[in-house]
């Protein structure tokens, strides 16, 4: 596998198996390219997090080939941790240390002098918004705060790549809001970001281009636009003025515009992916719009929307639960 020009990672036929034959992934093709973010989508299980171990050379793939910035991560792995930086899932610091010792510690680790250390700490903790908290003990911290200092702890060396796996799990609104500011901070600095997620609006806000993985495969790869392509130009969304006549208003929907209809959570919702582009979809959306007032059911608004990235993970996987077929790539 000769070296992509411009590629951070570049991965062909991965597979790593565990005790009992379990095949974690299998068969993985990617190339990252550098700068931005990449993101890594999939459900709990789909083989994320022990791809993104493999890259950062922290397990050894049972078979394909894999690069970082060219450099094997078997044959040269110590070229491949020169570059790279790994947020894993889980905090990897010192409570009974405040978040300034942490970062000086790491910094004296990765061979800073005390005085740089000290320098390159108070940077990345003003720049993540925790000058006035560098004095505390981490085990003061909320959990975005702990997150925020996880990744600046990850950026003390600089990397040209850094892994961020699953980042926001189990942090509230604001504190997932605070990450993806870091997040595109860090990009904007010139690192590239491989994203590995199960939130679909994560990789929808944060990344240019998604791998979509199910069961240790890839199912889809391309952009944002590429992938909601791939499952239809939009979606019809209705809002009726009375929910009990959704019953009979996804029955119109279904008979006019050929597709199946999705009781929302609302009691007054519905949507309908439609499979046409363009000029096509707007006018199956204005017959749709025609036949409910034909039918006397009462809308209380209409829209058609580009699919969100939920509906092309349900759309790729069959039933979102991992169990789904595998697709072609998109836009490769």
């Amino acid at each position: 596998m000769a070296p992509s020009s411009g590629a951070a990672v570049e991965v062909a036929g991965l597979v790593k198996v565990f005790g009992g034959g379990v095949r974690a992934v299998d068969g993985i093709d990617l190339v990252v390219p550098t700068g931005g973010v990449y993101g890594v989508l999939g459900p709990n299980g789909a083989g994320k997090t022990t791809c993104v171990r493999i890259l950062a050379t922290l397990l050894r793939p049972d078979g394909g080939r894999v690069r970082v910035f060219g450099r094997d991560v078997v044959e040269d792995a110590e070229g491949v941790r020169a570059r790279v930086a790994l947020t894993g899932q889980y905090a990897s610091l010192d409570d009974d240390l405040t978040g300034s010792e942490n970062l000086v510690l790491l910094g004296k680790l990765l061979g800073y002098g005390a005085r740089g250390a000290r320098q390159r700490a108070a940077a990345l903790l003003e720049g993540f918004g925790l000058g006035e908290a560098g004095g505390r003990q981490v085990k003061g911290y909320s959990g975005g705060m702990r997150r925020r200092l996880d990744i600046a702890a990850s950026l003390v060396s600089r990397p040209d790549l850094l892994f961020l796996d699953e980042p926001t799990t189990g942090l509230d609104p604001r504190s997932r809001n605070h990450v993806w500011e870091m997040v595109r901070a860090v990009v904007a600095q010139g690192t590239t970001v491989l994203l590995t997620t199960q939130y679909l609006d994560e990789a929808d806000r944060l990344a240019s281009r998604v791998a979509v993985i199910d069961r240790g495969r890839v199912i889809a790869e391309g952009t944002k636009a590429e992938l909601k392509a791939s499952v239809g130009a939009g979606s019809v969304h209705v809002r009726l003025e009375d929910a009990g006549c959704r019953e009979r208003a996804a029955g119109v929907l279904d008979a006019c515009l050929s597709g199946v209809t999705q009781r929302d959570d609302d009691p007054v919702a519905l949507t309908v992916r439609l499979g046409g582009g363009g000029a096509a979809a707007a006018e199956q959306a204005s017959r749709a719009l025609a036949e409910l007032a034909r039918a006397g059911i009462g809308v209380e608004s209409f829209s058609l929307g580009q699919p969100s990235l939920d509906e092309v993970f349900l759309a790729l996987t069959d039933d979102g639960s991992g169990a789904g077929r595998v697709a072609g790539k998109v836009g490769v």
